[in-house]
């Protein structure tokens, strides 16, 4: 079985629960008290494929604008940003855009999904949820990306997200290997075709006769 490596960055703003969500993806647990993350920190963890193993190296970045020229230098050469905001708090969604932008501006094919967070406060209580899940789903379809709602507390869709993230890659290594086979067989089929056609005059052979 093949083992493929990839880099995930969890972006946005302070205490929306970067830090919660891969808590409870990592360790299966939750803590009401965790520390803002200061500039970054890294994890990972094996997801097992049908026919390929995907590993995760997830960077936890952090959100306050003071270390925003911090958080960039970890954006380089990863393949997923999961953007996170609190669906209690309607400002860390309208700063979406911005964080995409961030990570496409240093990676262009970077993969983004969106993350509403902190679901179980807005599944028991309703009148708390300031981003309807209708216009974050827009959202996510105008940028081209996927959307999950996720709860740290109970675990809602938290491993969902992270296999999908692993499925999505494996899938894109596929198809890179598969191109890169096209472009190296194109390549040595022309090359083929050149050295065996008669017309094609070689450094030092006479023109006379070639045609």
């Amino acid at each position: 079985m093949a083992t493929i490596d990839c880099k995930v960055v969890l972006l946005g703003s302070a205490s929306v629960g970067k830090t919660c969500l891969l808590d409870r993806y990592l360790h299966g647990q939750f803590s009401m008290n965790t520390n803002a993350t200061i500039a970054g920190s890294f994890a990972s963890k094996k997801e097992v494929l049908q026919n390929v193993s995907v590993i995760l190296g997830c960077w936890d970045t952090a959100g306050s604008e003071r270390y925003a020229s911090i958080s960039r230098m970890y954006y380089r050469n990863a393949r997923a940003a999961i953007v996170c905001f609190d669906l209690t708090d309607r400002s860390t969604y309208e700063t979406a855009r911005f964080w995409v932008s961030e990570v496409l501006q240093e990676e262009k094919d970077c993969k983004v999904y969106f993350c509403g967070t902190k679901y179980d406060l807005v599944e028991d209580k309703p009148e708390l949820r300031q981003i309807e899940k209708k216009k974050a789903q827009e959202l996510a379809h105008d940028l081209q990306t996927d959307y999950f709602e996720t709860s740290s507390k109970t675990g809602e869709n938290i491993d969902q997200l992270f296999k999908k993230i692993a499925k999505d890659y494996s899938i894109w290594e596929d198809n890179e290997a598969c191109n890169k086979l096209l472009v190296n067989d194109s390549i040595r089929l022309h090359h083929s075709s050149w050295k065996k056609d008669p017309r094609v005059r070689r450094e030092g052979e006479s023109s006379c006769c070639l045609w």
